[in-house]
């Protein structure tokens, strides 16, 4: 039973490390999840928390999973598991049933599940919990009090270092189909469903049953067809449709005229400055943003700003900050899912991407061209 205990403890903590650092390496993906979740249960008035309450989210999880992993202090890890897994199975059960959001986001955009395999994914964490949580007091602990508190205050720095460094810059880690070495067209535009379409025939003479394909049906031969009495038809599906990756990235002008695959399909350098909103961006950032577009500009590349915002309330902005670049509309949604930045800039080679930048990290026009743009001359 030790034993079972003790993989029980280890394989929990390993769970809760893995799914607090993934969302921690990307908090403004967390802010967006609870900002859905209160959207959905109706209570907008705490959008204004969802990135510290994120953070929070991230933060205990990983704490948990610290304390099980290194058996730190278990009866207070233990009844805090309870509680928390208590808590988010019925939750869980909650969103499986009434659907209100698509992905709970409990591994964040690292693992997909739907609400349902999530329920389930809870209901078999319950066992080890279980097994934890009623052997709380047959645990011993590894440590002195100062050496539970040095692993524990390791565990919140780290936590909340790689929370504080991916805020202010980009994810560690890249979890979203946007990330460098995608090639985006491949991203953007959905797989089709195949499929073949069978008629059923029954030949009025013989009485056999006979199938055809649109393309073996014998329509010139008017004297079979005559004999042929159409009965049924079936379809079969070779090749399921797989829905696009990225969901609603269209790229329009003024006029509602789609150029998605002009930009994003462009063989050469392609620049994407990424404002999901005029409103809510950082202003000091275009200083730098200009500079670039000038000399991307100047160097016969193509710059371009895309944003979530109306296109007349970004010529406004346009005025107020400067810039010599075209704007265009792409769903705001999409956009927060291309680059955690606000503003954030994206090179394309070919479709692909090259690299992406937070607005604290945007490069010198120099280092840019002797980083990647040199290397096209």
């Amino acid at each position: 039973m030790k034993a079972i205990r003790t993989i029980s403890r280890i394989f929990l903590g390993a769970v809760f490390i893995f799914s607090g650092f993934v969302k921690a390496v990307d908090p403004w993906g967390s802010a967006y999840k609870f900002h859905d979740y209160f959207t959905a249960f109706h209570m907008e008035w705490l959008t204004g928390l969802a990135l510290p309450l994120g953070v929070a989210l991230c933060l205990a999880e990983f704490m948990i999973g610290v304390g099980l992993l290194f058996g730190t202090r278990m009866r207070f890890f233990a009844w805090a598991l309870m509680v928390f897994m208590t808590y988010f199975l019925f939750l869980t059960l909650y969103l499986a049933i009434a659907n209100p959001v698509s992905d709970c986001g409990c591994f964040g955009d690292a693992i997909k599940m739907t609400n349902w395999e999530t329920f389930y994914k809870n209901v078999v964490l319950m066992v080890p919990t279980l097994i934890v949580f009623f052997g709380r007091h047959r645990y011993s602990e590894p440590y002195s009090r100062k050496g539970q508190a040095l692993v524990l205050g390791l565990g919140a720095a780290v936590l909340l270092g790689t929370s504080v460094y991916s805020y202010r810059h980009l994810p560690l880690i890249d979890f979203l189909p946007w990330k460098e070495g995608n090639r985006i067209a491949d991203q953007v535009v959905p797989v089709p469903e195949i499929s073949e379409i069978y008629l059923q025939y029954r030949d009025k003479e013989s009485g056999e049953m006979v199938e055809y394909t649109s393309a073996t049906l014998p329509w010139q031969d008017s004297v079979l067809m005559a004999r042929l009495e159409f009965v049924d038809q079936r379809k079969e599906v070779i090749q399921e449709f797989q829905d696009a990756p990225i969901h609603d990235f269209e790229i329009n002008d003024a006029e509602h005229n789609d150029h998605t695959a002009d930009f994003i399909g462009n063989p050469d350098y392609q620049f994407l400055l990424i404002v999901s909103s005029v409103d809510k961006t950082s202003r000091s950032a275009f200083e730098r943003a200009n500079l670039i577009a000038g000399a991307a500009q100047a160097g016969g590349y193509s710059f371009i700003a895309l944003t979530g915002s109306s296109l007349d309330r970004a010529e406004q902005f346009r005025r107020e900050v400067g810039g010599d670049y075209d704007w265009y509309n792409v769903d705001e949604t999409a956009l927060k899912s291309v680059v955690r930045s606000n503003p954030g800039l994206v090179l394309l080679h070919d479709g692909v991407v090259v690299k992406k930048w937070h607005y604290n990290d945007f490069p010198d026009p120099e280092v840019l061209d002797a980083l990647f743009l040199g290397q096209g001359d």
